[in-house]
């Protein structure tokens, strides 16, 4: 017996009604996965943040700077190396094993943000989350109803975001503050444009045929999206409203 979605009916016939339910409970569970996603970076963070052994495997402190050792680096990029196991080891893992790869991503994120939880003010953080979650659900929200098509606008932003990476990089040498602002200006719009386009994408690639171990994996890849979407904005707005310790 071939394992289908739920919502599909092997009849092949289904009033409209029936494929919004379907799209909607898809749509559903691909916010579910991502704010659980959120949900346990957030704990990781504030574990790490609040444990000294912890803190002193991943950072040294010299009065008010804060250096990641060894150990912190392999943190900070480790997520990095599981977005890209998800991406190109997709067709060759079993759902449950892309689920389990996507919460082990959201931990290590986590380990790897801790670090601004002591740079900046529990407050500031929190008000930049809250500001990021409205800004995020209107961008979503906007990129699901809307009509118009906005693959053009993603190409441009997909293009906006390798600029916005090599500009980062050459600012690392040049230090440069203007730089730094313009960065974070434009690094709001591009994951904010983006929250939309991924959101239409995500929306578009729901098939009411796709037997469930499809529609699983299509879930967690789109629930990467979003989230990615949602911490990018989330640092770049925190560079202009965080306050420092």
């Amino acid at each position: 017996m071939v394992d289908q979605n739920p919502y599909y009916s092997a009849s092949g016939s289904r009033s409209a009604a029936e494929i919004d339910e379907g799209l909607r409970a898809y749509m559903l569970t691909v916010y579910n996965y991502m704010a659980s996603a959120l949900a346990l970076t957030g704990l990781a963070a504030y574990v790490t943040a609040n444990t000294p052994a912890i803190l002193q495997l991943l950072y040294t402190v010299q009065g008010n700077m804060i250096a990641p050792t060894m150990l912190g680096y392999v943190a900070m990029f480790s997520p990095l190396a599981f977005v890209l196991a998800l991406n190109f080891g997709i067709n060759r893992m079993q759902a449950s094993t892309v689920q389990m790869v996507f919460w082990a991503f959201a931990v290590v994120m986590g380990l790897s943000l801790s670090s601004i939880l002591l740079t900046y003010t529990g407050a500031s953080v929190a008000k930049t989350f809250f500001v990021t979650a409205a800004a995020f659900g209107s961008l979503s929200l906007y990129g699901y109803t809307t009509k118009k098509n906005l693959t053009g606008m993603g190409s441009f932003l997909i293009m906006g975001l390798f600029g916005l990476i090599i500009a980062s990089i050459v600012n690392m040498f040049m230090q440069s503050g203007a730089m730094d602002f313009i960065i974070s200006v434009v690094g709001v719009l591009i994951f904010a444009g983006l929250t939309a386009y991924d959101t239409q994408r995500i929306k578009l690639m729901y098939l009411e045929s796709d037997h469930s171990e499809t529609a699983s994996k299509k879930a967690v890849m789109g629930a990467l999206s979003l989230y990615l979407d949602f911490i990018n904005m989330f640092l770049f707005l925190l560079r202009f409203m965080g306050n420092r310790e």
